[in-house]
């Protein structure tokens, strides 16, 4: 028997897919509420007000928790550690398309959401690091390493629009090697 969802998460659901669809200013709290199945009480008693919704739902659902990184390394090979992690990362934040959608949306608006996107991207930029640090065979001088993880995030943090997405996808795994090749063949040198 399939366990109910409760009704916290049905009304975290809701506002995800109102505030994607139709932004966070447009969406009425009577909206998630009825879209969640629940009284307008109850989602004020887990949210006493409409950006405690928003605040929890990034704080929440943005949040992927530790990453293991000792499986995406292969030493020797940054390129290939570089590809893994980035299939990771979007292993991990396919579940959050439509979260993705209202962060961009509210970064500027919501000064909350732009914070917490500036440290999921931390994070992320960490993650990269640690990957990169483990698969050189040879030491690489933190900044070049910390500039390769901030460019690679660059690089992965960006999604094909919706109409070149088909094409698209087909090319990614040939540019993300090629790309992947540039940032590693930057850190090649060797500390002195």
């Amino acid at each position: 028997m399939e366990k109910p969802i409760g009704a916290r998460m049905r009304i975290l659901d809701a506002a995800e897919s109102l505030f994607a669809e139709h932004g966070f200013d447009a969406t009425a709290t009577s909206k998630v509420a009825a879209l969640a199945a629940v009284p307008k009480g109850l989602l004020f008693y887990y949210f006493p007000t409409k950006f405690d919704l928003l605040r929890t739902l990034v704080d929440e659902r943005l949040d992927f928790g530790p990453v293991d990184t000792e499986p995406l390394v292969e030493p020797g090979n940054p390129v290939r550690s570089l590809l893994n992690v980035t299939s990771k990362l979007y292993e991990i934040q396919r579940a959050s398309d439509v979260l993705r959608v209202i962060i961009w949306r509210e970064q500027r608006t919501h000064p909350e959401v732009g914070a917490n996107l500036a440290e999921h991207r931390r994070q992320v930029q960490a993650i990269i690091e640690r990957v990169l640090r483990s698969s050189f065979s040879h030491p690489v001088a933190t900044a070049r390493l910390r500039s390769a993880a901030q460019a690679w995030l660059a690089i992965v943090a960006m999604r094909p629009m919706p109409e070149r997405a088909e094409s698209q996808a087909r090319d990614t795994t040939t540019g993300l090697a090629a790309l992947a090749e540039l940032i590693c063949d930057g850190c090649r040198t060797e500390l002195a």
